[in-house]
Parts: C-alpha cells; sequence; structure tokens
C-alpha cells in the first residue's frame, strides 16, 4: 500500500470517516509525504478511563492502523494527565476525576489490547504527562491566553449546561487546550477522534496556528451503535462487545444484532471492500443469500481478528450445536452447592450470572430461566440431595450445578 499515489491514499482513508477538515489539506500532506519520503504524524489520543476497549474504541483504531499501512507514523496517545481532568465531552455535569493509580493500571491494560489492531512495531505509544508535567503556572497561563471564554462556550455541551445554570469546571474548560497542546508538543499533521471530539479537534488547529505550526487535518470517525442498533456502545450499557471476551461470548453477541445493523459493523469492522459489502448487500435483499449467514462471516471475521482463525471457527460450531440445534455447550461452568432451598435471584448474582438480583427477578417473570430444560418462573428453589441440574439463564448462560450429598 506503500506504493498508491495520494489520490488512491485519500480514497483508501475516506472508507468509514465521517468528516475530513480540511480534505484538501489532506491531500496535499500526503503528496509532500510521498516527494519528501517523509511520513505524516497521525495522532489519536485515548483517555484511559476504563480497563477494557470494547468493539466501538476500535472503529478508531482501524483508521488509524489504515495510516499505517500506507506508511505514516502513528503516536497512540494515552492522556494520563487529561485523564485526572475528565474529558467534558458530551456530559451534562462534571465527570470526577481519576487517581494516578488508577490512570496508570487502566493505561497499561490500553497499551496491549490495542495492539490486537495496530501494529506494535510502527506504534508510538506516548503519555501526555511527558510534557504536561513539566508545565509550570506561567506555561499554563500562556495557554490560556491563546483561546476566549467566548469560543469555549460556543461548544455545544457547555453552552446547555451554562444556559441551564448547570455547573463549569474552571479545569473543564482547560481540558480541550490540554488536548490541542498534544498536537503541538507531537507536532501532528492529522488527529483522529470521534465525531463527539469534533470541538476538541478543531481547538487543536487554532492552537497549532498559534505556536507557528501548520494546523493539523482532522478525521472524525462514526460512534458504533451498540448491540441495541440505538445508543451508542457502552459497557455502562450493557450493550458493548469487547475485544478480550471469549470467543464464544463476542460471537454470540454479534449472532444478536439487527440484520440492518449488520451492514455498518461490517463497514467500520472489517477491512471487507465496501464493493463487496455492497454487493452482498443487494444479494441479501434480493433474497438470494441467507443474512444469518453472512451475520456469520461477520462474528468470524471479528473474533478471528481478536483471538484466532480456529477459536472463531470453533466458536461458530458451538454457536451452531447450542442456538440452532438447541443443545447444552460442552464446557459449562460447575458448581457444588449444599442440599436445601435457595433463593434463585440471590443464587444467580452469586453465581455471576446476573448483575443484580432485579435482573434475576424479571429473567424468571419473564421466562427467561430454563432448569434442566423447564422454564421456571418460581423465585424459590430446593436442591435435592446427589442431584445435578443444568440452569440456562437467557439465551447465552449456562450453569451446572452438583448438590452434595
Amino acid at each position: 500500500m506503500k506504493d498508491l499515489s495520494p489520490e488512491e491514499q485519500l480514497r483508501y482513508l475516506k472508507r468509514g470517516t465521517v468528516e475530513i477538515i480540511e480534505e484538501e489539506e489532506l491531500l496535499a500532506k500526503l503528496k509532500r509525504a510521498c516527494e519528501t519520503g517523509t511520513p505524516l504524524r497521525v495522532k489519536a489520543g485515548f483517555d484511559p478511563t476504563a480497563p477494557d476497549l470494547h468493539l466501538g474504541h476500535t472503529v478508531l483504531l482501524h483508521k488509524m492502523r489504515h495510516f499505517q499501512d500506507l506508511g505514516h507514523e502513528v503516536y497512540f496517545l494515552i492522556g494520563d494527565f487529561t485523564a485526572m481532568i475528565g474529558d467534558p465531552s458530551g456530559r451534562s455535569e462534571t465527570r470526577p476525576p481519576l487517581t494516578k493509580e488508577q490512570v496508570l493500571e487502566n493505561a497499561r491494560t490500553y497499551a496491549e489490547q490495542v495492539f490486537k489492531i495496530l501494529d506494535r512495531q510502527k506504534t508510538k505509544v506516548v503519555f501526555n504527562s511527558e510534557w504536561m508535567s513539566k508545565f509550570g503556572a506561567e506555561d499554563f497561563i500562556r495557554l490560556c491566553a491563546k483561546y476566549t471564554v467566548a469560543r469555549m462556550l460556543e461548544r455545544e455541551d457547555f453552552k446547555k449546561r451554562f444556559e441551564s445554570g448547570r455547573p463549569i469546571a474552571i479545569h473543564e474548560l482547560i481540558y480541550p487546550l490540554i488536548q490541542a497542546y498534544d498536537s503541538v508538543a507531537l507536532k501532528a499533521d492529522v488527529e483522529l477522534g470521534g465525531t463527539d471530539q469534533r470541538f476538541n479537534l478543531l481547538v487543536g488547529r487554532d492552537i497549532q496556528r498559534e505556536y507557528g505550526q501548520e494546523p493539523q487535518v482532522i478525521i472524525t470517525v462514526p460512534i458504533l451503535e451498540g448491540l441495541d442498533g440505538v445508543q451508542k456502545m457502552s459497557k455502562s450499557l450493557g450493550n458493548y462487545v469487547g475485544i478480550t471476551e471469549p470467543p464464544q461470548e463476542m460471537f454470540g453477541k454479534l449472532m444478536s444484532i439487527s440484520d440492518e445493523l449488520m451492514w455498518r459493523y461490517y463497514e467500520l469492522l472489517t477491512d471487507v471492500p465496501l464493493e463487496e459489502i455492497s454487493r452482498l448487500k443487494e444479494e441479501a435483499y434480493a433474497g438470494r443469500i441467507n443474512p444469518k449467514d453472512l451475520k456469520i462471516r461477520l462474528a468470524k471475521e471479528i473474533v478471528a481478528r481478536y483471538h484466532s482463525p480456529e477459536a472463531a471457527e470453533k466458536a461458530a460450531q458451538e454457536f451452531e450445536r447450542v442456538f440452532a440445534r438447541k443443545e447444552i455447550p460442552k464446557d459449562i461452568p460447575t458448581v457444588s452447592v449444599s442440599s436445601g432451598e435457595v433463593w434463585l435471584p440471590k443464587f444467580f448474582k452469586e453465581q455471576s450470572l446476573v448483575r443484580s438480583t432485579s435482573e434475576g427477578k424479571r429473567l424468571l417473570a419473564q421466562g427467561g430461566v430454563q432448569i434442566d430444560g423447564r422454564k421456571v418462573r418460581e423465585e424459590n428453589f430446593v436442591f435435592s440431595p446427589r442431584k445435578e441440574h443444568v440452569f440456562r439463564i437467557g439465551k447465552k448462560r449456562f450453569l451446572k450445578v452438583v448438590v452434595e450429598g
């Protein structure tokens, strides 16, 4: 791919993007890189606010990998300094900052997970504390002097909070300036971010000009919808697929998405050519291909990327056996219990089958619990001595219970 012309590189990089500011500037930078043999410096920042990455995070990582494939330099910026402030993007109130210990632990986990997508040898992992921790009071004052409060309040989330009388802490106004200074420190040619980061990225262009640098090109990528197809993928909403989840769990979750959402996942989470995706879509709508088969292909591609082709094939076979043929998985967790009566919602929570007793009660009421193949709705159950039971909670969770004598 390094041999592609600047125009071909631009077409390749545009896949799965929402906006390029400015496209003409990016083409000019690509031409200069080809002429001089100097790769572009491409930056994307991540605040390690949670320890695990999910597929929603990977949309941006894939775009970083595209730049690597073209021979450009990628900087994976871990915002350990800014994470202690908290990104105000999309926030209706001030977010509690993380401790330094939390940030560093999450950062270590991030750094390992990203190499499931990025080329480890071609990725420069940097922490913005490397330069920001050296900033003194005078440096911060000079930085803040380069932007106005009026411009900051043009930001939609700040504007709404200001008009509704909800507090905006001073450090939140500084956050976009620090993110912008990261681009100055790295001399970034391009910065990538989700659509919710558009304001921060634009500030980066302005601050680079203030420091006498050529402004970076901004590329925004979509916010990926979660498994529900409505809200953005989020661990807190439970509609996510974690990239470190077991293959079978990933596969099952991906098979649960709607046929319409499947096409978006194909475009943003795989390298299947867009022309082929368009052809597959036409054939599916015409009834020549079963959407289920296409979903199986999608799930296998994604599981193979984060685990292995062998793991993907095994997960597909297991899915077919369990869900299509209604069989019990081969390897299900087993627990030994004492005989006697139990309250099932509490038992399910103790076995990590549900997140709360309320969820357990709801599943029972909705008929979402089977014991030995029989639906149960009663909340109390008696374990008889020297018996074995197979519990099925929802569609994907199984537990074998061995009752002691």
